[in-house]
């Protein structure tokens, strides 16, 4: 059977030939993108897919994004930066550190909740034997337990090498649980897991006290 070449992109896009500005259609081209790779893996998805949902010519999709890769690693640097300014303002919202243990567990529930599954490209990528994905990954991981790190130097008067490894630990839970309880069946809300997670991340870390204030 001979597959219709003019099916109707499962979300509406703007005509195929209307004029954007280059800006406006890469963000288009990108959002397009993301539905194709989240729902397809980077392997099965076809740039012929995403040109058709984007509702462009398959040379408007390259004229923007030169192969399959370079259009995947794009997402991906986006999709990282937001769970990282997430885990800094979360850090930054408040001075008490209990409180922003659970600040920072509830960025990244909130993050993996996300309607659109971008968490699945950073934290279940099917790439990551490529070098440039695999680095844009561990970047989560890097720069999101710096931050954390800091926080618990500070608190703790713990040496810099042991903050950061209680800091990477931290972020490993908020992934690993987070991941769990969206693609389980739990029977807990979202507030409950991450109340739940942050109250034995708390139990753990405030067994370094600086003086018996914290």
């Amino acid at each position: 059977m001979v597959r219709s070449t003019d099916t109707t992109p499962a979300t509406p896009q703007k005509p195929r030939g209307g004029r954007l500005p280059r800006r406006e259609r890469r963000a288009q081209l990108l959002d397009s993108a993301l539905g194709v790779f989240v729902a397809q893996g980077y392997h099965a998805a076809a740039m012929d897919d995403i040109a058709e949902r984007a509702g462009v010519s398959k040379p408007v999709l390259y004229q923007h994004f030169p192969g399959k890769l370079e259009l995947y690693l794009a997402l991906l640097d986006a999709a990282c930066d937001e769970v990282i300014d997430n885990c800094r303002v979360a850090l930054a919202a408040t001075p008490d550190n209990k409180t922003r243990v659970a600040a920072a567990m509830a960025a990244f529930y909130s993050y993996v909740a996300g309607e659109r599954g971008a968490f699945r490209l950073v934290f279940e990528s099917d790439l990551t034997s490529e070098p440039a994905v695999r680095e844009h990954v561990e970047r989560v991981t890097a720069e999101c337990a710096a931050m954390i790190a800091e926080v618990i130097h500070d608190d703790t008067g713990l040496p810099p090498d042991q903050s950061r490894l209680l800091a990477v630990s931290l972020v490993g839970m908020a992934q690993v649980s987070a991941r769990f309880w969206v693609s389980e069946s739990t029977g807990l809300t979202q507030a409950e897991a991450v109340e739940l997670v942050s109250a034995l991340a708390w139990r753990g870390i405030r067994g370094y006290p600086l003086n018996d204030e914290h």
